[in-house]
């Protein structure tokens, strides 16, 4: 499920990703730029989740392991991963992390990411430099 999660990441399949999550979600992504902050709930995350598409338009994420603990009521899995982007001026944008998931019979109850945060918002403010405006606007938050 993980895998196939980061894949529908990769084909921007929001909508699929999102059936798989908990109405009362929790997510966290690290850092003070258009994509950080945290979120509380589906909609919202849908509406981080088309920000992302928008600002990662060739983003790819590579799984490199994934690790899984608990029984379905409390599973919590541990998923590494690398990431790939070109920027609008062809700039490629690298990156890797964790993310720590835990669900609860089925649904995504929380995401909490860890990547190179530092990374992520210089990618921003290049695309910002860019004329990209999204790129230097407030986090959605829930």
């Amino acid at each position: 499920m993980a895998r196939r999660n980061f894949l529908r990441v990769n084909n921007k399949d929001f909508s699929a990703l999102l059936g798989d999550c908990a109405t009362n979600i929790h997510h966290r992504f690290g850092g003070r730029h258009a994509l950080g902050g945290e979120r509380h709930d589906r909609e919202t995350l849908a509406r981080w989740f088309d920000r992302l598409g928008r600002l990662g338009r060739h983003l790819t994420l590579t799984v490199e392991d994934v690790w899984v603990k608990g029984l379905p009521n409390d599973t919590t899995i541990i998923i590494r991963w690398s990431a790939t982007d070109e920027l609008p001026d062809g700039t490629p944008y690298r990156n890797r992390g964790v993310h720590i998931v835990r669900m609860r019979w089925g649904k995504v109850i929380d995401i909490d990411a860890h990547e190179d945060s530092q990374a992520v918002a210089e990618n921003l403010a290049r695309q910002a430099a860019l004329g990209v405006a999204e790129a230097a606007v407030h986090p959605i938050l829930s």
